[in-house]
């Protein structure tokens, strides 16, 4: 079992930068691919960024690629999502998600059924 525990989020003005954190509880936070993702009001949940547990290839929707960079420090068991030049547009809640890989051959994880566990979300809210 495993819980996330988001933070960061806020409010910021457009072009502006956040930095996301996820904690998780328990052992092995080594053995999880993690991932972020978004909903917008009125939208579905979509695909944002993902890492596996070795910290490398990191993978991006098209839209954040070049604008935000996922990281992992697995001695404190965190995850990270560090957003520059925000758009309005990416108001939203931010979640953090896991996915068991006891092997450690996952690379990426990109669809939002795949992952076994998911955090409460934070808002951020990006005002133009």
């Amino acid at each position: 079992q495993v819980q996330l525990v988001e933070s960061g989020g806020g409010l910021v003005q457009a072009v502006g930068s956040l930095r996301l954190s996820c904690a998780a509880s328990g052992r092995h936070f080594s053995n999880y691919v993690m991932g972020w993702f978004r909903q917008a009001p009125g939208k579905g949940r979509e695909f944002v960024a993902s890492i596996p547990w070795s910290g490398g290839p990191t993978f991006y929707s098209d839209s954040v690629k070049g604008r935000f960079t996922i990281s992992r420090d697995n001695a404190k068991n965190t995850v990270y999502l560090q957003m520059n030049s925000l758009k309005p547009e990416e108001t939203a809640v931010y979640y953090c998600a896991a996915r068991s890989d006891q092997e450690g051959t996952i690379v990426s994880v990109t669809r939002r059924w795949e992952y076994d566990y998911w955090g409460q979300g934070t808002q951020v809210t990006v005002s133009s």
